[in-house]
């Protein structure tokens, strides 16, 4: 029997592998089950090779366990090993049989480990770990390995008789009892192991018999030794790709389509990647790419290890150069991973243009529910948007898709403005903008639909990289001036008549601390509505930025809202209110405009006679007369908007019309609402 301490430079290290070894203490199962794949791999190579000669028979792992006594037992027919070498492998912490394996044999591939502490893992859990151990040598002798988490072991030869192979006997501590439960141990079979290439028995199989499940003879093998990412594409068929994305993902819809990775230059990288449809809240689409190395189970959480935009993807990504750890911080600063996560962005980016050029038809109806995916590579990844943007698409609400350099031939001819930039016009609600679109079809236009969840992002990210190119939605405008073009309709209104029907139409408009109404009068078709609500386009997106992400656009989301109402100067319907009201109020309009067109006068003149003066060389008698001049101006002012007001709120036509405006932008509600059915019908009845 051979006494002695592990060889480690401080009588801490199983205080810090308990610890920090690991950031979670259910790997080490992992651990253990990959370094009995690798045995296995070893003495399949070594026969192969030509180095083993005897009979290589079953290699199944069997992973028991007696929850009784908490003992887990790994268990083995690979290589092994001789007294020497669990001296040398196990007792010298951080020296890899792993790594002089791989030195030794450098084209084999398949071999996991590479640090030489996934054994130590085991302390993690375990209050004492014994390995049983025979190598594969002709003559070697039985060994067992014993420790009790200190850097104190015993060695000694056993004369136990066994087959080749290593057994590894956890004896489960009271504080991690957790991992002595069956249901517990066959979750982290299936979560880590649940792909290694080397079958992994955990009990029996199960039938029905007598009323309840017996154990069968038959071995439970809980891993899939050769997934279908391990296969050639050509050797898999699209039933075969879905069945394996269901496995993977038992409760959810099929993918719309994968792309099978497979390079071995200038790194070593496989899978399956899936565009999954992607719902309104994609937050809960992220973290279903799985990680694996060489079929190890590394990660799902992949947020700062692929792009953001990818973590939308779902399937498996397996790479030797995928180091078997699972702090997130170590991977992303890791250069081999990021090579890999620029290789998968090209290669996806060279996949949706495959699809599109190849089959464009498909890919279009399938659009819907790429776009989302699309759209956000393109704002967060600028090696995606190059290559992206000649197949992202742009759709109509005729229904027509169009790529970015289509649609620009399509419109440019007739929606470019006065300053020679292009207009794009969009609706981010089909329905409830109704009438806008059709307004703006009326002048010819082409109407985008615009409703997506990133569409606002895309707008931003769409105009700063093309600067003569603006988006405006439907509704920020009346249909004429949606696209300011050189050319102008006369208004029928003088601004003497607009000044009187102004009042007139604030009056009907919704009194609230929320909201600022701003009445102007434009020169429209009389064919168009009489009375139309429209939003500032600037306003309305930081408005929107401002409730989707705060930041530096918070000041506008404490604004109040803000909407134009806009009076078709050009409509008989504004144009007879417009004489009602002068008939009602003639007179008594003309004395107060001959009233403040005198005290108008008489400012002007004294402005003029002061306008070179300095303030402080002004004469008292020249301000006080300016003052009382100011004073009796807006005295009479707000007389006649009141009383104009008064004869707007008593108005019915004038209230008809607002209250529409109001309806088509979905504004109109309540008892506000329930009043205008009510005089709808009053006014049909006359």
């Amino acid at each position: 029997m051979q006494n002695g301490k592990i060889g480690v430079t401080t009588e801490n290290i199983f205080p810090i592998i308990k610890k920090f070894l690991y950031s979670d203490h259910e790997i080490f199962l992992r651990e253990l089950v990959s370094n009995a794949v690798d045995a296995t791999q070893k003495i399949k190579t070594l026969a192969s090779m030509g180095e083993f000669k005897g009979e290589l028979g079953d290699l199944t792992i069997h992973v028991s366990l007696d929850e009784e006594k908490r003992i887990l037992k790994i268990s083995d027919r690979g290589v092994g090993m001789t007294s020497e070498e669990v001296d040398k492998y196990i007792n010298q912490i951080a020296f890899s049989s792993a790594e002089e394996f791989m030195q030794k044999y450098q084209n084999q591939t398949g071999i996991i480990g590479h640090f030489g502490l996934g054994f130590y893992s085991a302390f993690m859990v375990a209050d004492k770990v014994e390995v049983i151990t025979k190598s594969y040598k002709e003559g070697s002798k039985t060994v067992k390995w014993t420790c009790e988490g200190t850097p104190e072991y015993t060695l000694e030869e056993i004369t136990e008789e066994r087959d080749r192979g290593t057994d590894i006997i956890l004896y489960i501590s009271e504080e991690n009892k957790e991992f002595a439960e069956k249901q517990k141990i066959r979750y982290l079979l299936e979560k880590y192991c649940r792909f290694l290439p080397v079958p992994i028995a955990f009990g029996k199989e199960q039938e029905w018999k007598d009323g309840k499940y017996v154990d069968t003879d038959k071995d439970l093998i809980i891993n899939d030794t050769a997934p279908i990412w391990t296969k050639k594409p050509s050797e898999i068929s699209d039933k075969e790709y879905d069945e394996f994305y269901h496995k993977l993902y038992p409760v959810g819809e099929e993918p719309l389509f994968h792309i099978h990775l497979n390079i071995d230059y200038p790194f070593n990288l496989t899978g399956v990647l899936y565009f999954p449809k992607i719902r309104n809240n994609f937050e809960i689409q992220k973290n279903k790419i799985q990680l694996y190395s060489n079929q190890v189970f590394v990660t799902d959480s992949v947020e700062g290890i692929v792009p953001e935009f990818l973590t939308l993807l779902h399937g498996v990504i397996d790479s030797p150069d995928i180091p078997l750890n699972v702090s997130r911080s170590y991977l992303q600063s890791d250069s081999n991973v990021k090579k890999i996560s620029n290789y998968i962005t090209r290669k996806v980016a060279d996949r949706l243009q495959e699809i599109f050029t190849n089959n464009r038809e498909e890919f279009e109806k399938k659009w819907d529910d790429l776009k989302i995916f699309i759209q956000y590579g393109i704002i967060t990844d600028e090696k995606f948007a190059d290559k992206a943007k000649d197949f992202v698409l742009l759709k109509n609400t005729d229904g027509k898709y169009f790529t970015l350099s289509e649609y620009e031939e399509l419109v440019k001819s007739n929606q470019t403005d006065k300053d020679n930039n292009i207009v794009y016009v969009y609706t981010n609600d089909v329905e409830g903008q109704h009438g806008f679109i059709e307004g703006a079809k009326s002048k010819g236009y082409d109407v985008l639909v615009m409703d997506g969840q990133l569409d606002n992002h895309f707008i931003g990210w769409y105009e700063n990289k093309n600067q003569n190119h603006r988006f405006v939605r439907v509704d920020s405008e009346v249909a004429d001036k949606l696209i300011d073009k050189a050319e102008s309709k006369p208004l029928s209104l003088t601004s003497m008549q607009q000044d009187v029907l102004r009042p007139v139409f604030e009056s009907q408009l919704p009194s609230t601390d929320k909201v600022n109404y701003l009445v102007s009068f434009e020169s429209m078709d009389e064919n168009q509505q009489p009375v139309v609500i429209t939003r500032n386009e600037f306003m309305r997106r930081m408005k929107d930025m401002s409730e989707m992400g705060g930041g530096m656009y918070s000041f506008y989301g404490q604004m109040p809202d803000s909407f134009n109402v806009v009076v078709n100067g050009n409509h008989p319907l504004v144009i007879d209110t417009l004489g009602e009201i002068q008939s009602q109020l003639g007179e008594e309009l003309g004395k107060l405009n001959k009233k403040i067109d005198k005290i108008s006068t008489e400012k002007r003149n004294i402005d003029e006679k002061l306008k070179d003066t300095k303030e402080q060389d002004i004469s008292e008698d020249d301000k006080n007369h300016r003052d009382e001049l100011d004073k009796k101006l807006a005295k009479y002012t707000d007389e006649r908007t009141n009383i104009l007001k008064e004869a707007g709120r008593n108005n019915r036509l004038v209230k008809q019309l607002v209250d529409l405006a109001l309806l088509s932008n979905g504004m109109l509600k309540g008892e506000e609402l329930t009043k205008f059915i009510r005089r709808s019908v009053e006014l049909i009845g006359k």
